[in-house]
């Protein structure tokens, strides 16, 4: 019996030691194995150190490049904004044009519909010389306008120039 406690004390410690290097061939496993995958298609290295170095410095350019695409990332998201904002602005500017346009055409066809009226106008006569100028300067003379338009308007085709060097040569 007391050969049996003595192999029980015995394979406490044996087990102990074999335990720990059990875990030490783990421990060795998984350095070779982040070595491999730091560095693939490289034999992995056995300096642990230096295989726990190559780690942090993975992990640090990592982390640095995720700051810097979180950056990225916000710096485009307020961009973005900006571009709808601008957007919604223009949007909004096209839609105020149009109303405008829309109401200058209406004032157009009124305009357009009216009778011309049936007594012509008269423009008033030149002012006579004052007292104070002398005969020989010059005058500007001065002229009332009447109160409609004094042409109908011309349809855009008769307007445009875009063509006017084709259809009609330069004068001298």
């Amino acid at each position: 019996m007391l050969n049996l406690v003595k192999s029980d004390s015995y394979a406490g410690p044996s087990s102990k030691a074999c335990r720990e290097k059990q875990r030490r061939d783990k421990l060795n496993d998984k350095l070779t194995e982040l070595s491999s995958i730091l560095e693939p298609g490289r034999a992995p290295k056995t300096d642990k150190v230096a295989i726990i170095n190559d780690a942090i410095r993975m992990v640090n350019q990592a982390r640095d490049e995720a700051q810097r695409l979180k950056d990225l990332n916000s710096s485009l998201q307020e961009k973005i904004k900006e571009l709808k904002d601008e957007k919604n602005e223009l949007r909004d500017e096209k839609q105020k044009l149009k109303i405008e346009k829309d109401r200058i055409e209406q004032q157009l066809k009124a305009i357009n519909t009216q009778p011309l009226p049936a007594q012509p106008c008269f423009l008033s006569n030149p002012p006579t010389l004052s007292q104070g100028q002398a005969p020989g300067s010059k005058l500007v003379p001065y002229t009332s306008y009447p109160g409609f338009a004094m042409w109908q308007f011309m349809p855009p085709a008769a307007v445009d120039t875009s063509q006017d060097h084709v259809l009609r040569p330069p004068v001298a």
